[in-house]
């Protein structure tokens, strides 16, 4: 019986559930959903200056130490990292690979290690953790389609959350990521998130050191699913328990073949939703209209690469 129980347990294993797509798939021997094998993916690892600032600091030197896997379950059809969320870019890495490299991006001086859309290789992670776990706060950086089970997870092992709450429609997330649950199952995933990390907390630098920041990019046109989606965290979650960053920096360079969203967002859309978070009640970081470009995107073809 014992020997069965083993059994069952490698099979679920293989079978992959991590994320909310639920494909089931043997990714020890075939792609699963996210596009990736059972086996890590990493397109570039790099000091990342761009993040919001208690995240990235100011230090021109220093920067968030970012961890870019390939492969994503979500698959937005304006993603601005499409180049390796669906391309296939990038180098295999082991767990023992991955807690080297952590190590030398803390060497370096990153204020945290930022591992940037991790959730479909969640295991080797957990590994790479267990091998090596830095003196500096661990981000984990998602899409917000999570499964509470996978989140709940990483206790012990996230420090940070920095991650998206996106829509606020089944009709918005079914059209622009094919995931008509994904309001629902991200304000279930960012509650999880805040049971495991704690409000949000710094270092006396202002640099953070626990809690989970919020996403919210603004689409053209999109402005009343944007504050649905406001109102849907701040009803579930609590607008005092996250930090949100109410993002403009959409580009149409990464959806030109959508025609509704071949346009910038207006200073009337962004302020229409801005103007919705503080009155709910929400506190934390904005953009301007100069983030709306593409140059904020790491180069994941260049030589520097890993």
């Amino acid at each position: 019986m014992r020997q069965f129980l083993n059994n069952m347990a490698n099979i679920e294993m293989k079978s992959c559930s991590l994320c909310p797509r639920e494909c089931r798939i043997d990714r020890t021997k075939k792609l699963g959903l996210c596009g990736e094998s059972n086996d890590m993916r990493i397109a570039k690892i790099m000091l990342h200056r761009f993040e919001e600032p208690c995240i990235s600091g100011t230090d021109p030197k220093r920067g968030s130490g970012a961890v870019f896997f390939s492969g994503c379950p979500l698959h937005c059809v304006y993603c601005q990292n499409k180049d390796i969320s669906g391309g296939g870019v990038g180098k295999l890495y082991s767990p023992t690979d991955l807690a080297n490299a952590m190590r030398e991006l803390e060497e370096q001086g990153a204020y945290n290690i930022n591992l940037v859309t991790p959730t479909h290789f969640t295991n080797g992670i957990k590994e790479a953790l267990d091998i090596y776990r830095p003196r500096i706060p661990i981000v984990f950086n998602t899409s917000g389609y999570e499964k509470a089970e996978t989140v709940r997870g990483l206790s012990g092992y996230a420090d940070i959350f920095l991650t998206d709450m996106k829509y606020g429609t089944a009709e918005t997330a079914s059209k622009y990521s094919k995931a008509p649950d994904y309001p629902h199952v991200a304000v279930t995933a960012i509650k999880e998130m805040v049971n495991v990390t704690g409000s949000p907390r710094f270092f006396s630098d202002n640099m953070m050191k626990k809690g989970v920041i919020v996403r919210h990019l603004v689409l053209p046109g999109c402005r009343r699913d944007s504050e649905k989606a406001l109102r849907l965290l701040a009803d579930t979650v609590g607008c005092e328990n996250v930090i949100l960053s109410l993002m403009s920096q959409f580009t149409p360079d990464f959806a030109k073949d959508i025609k509704e969203l071949s346009r910038r967002v207006t200073s009337f859309e962004y302020n229409y939703v801005r103007d919705c978070a503080l009155e709910l009640g929400f506190s934390g970081f904005g953009q301007d209209r100069q983030s709306a470009k593409a140059d904020y995107t790491p180069d994941f073809h260049g030589k520097d690469n890993n």
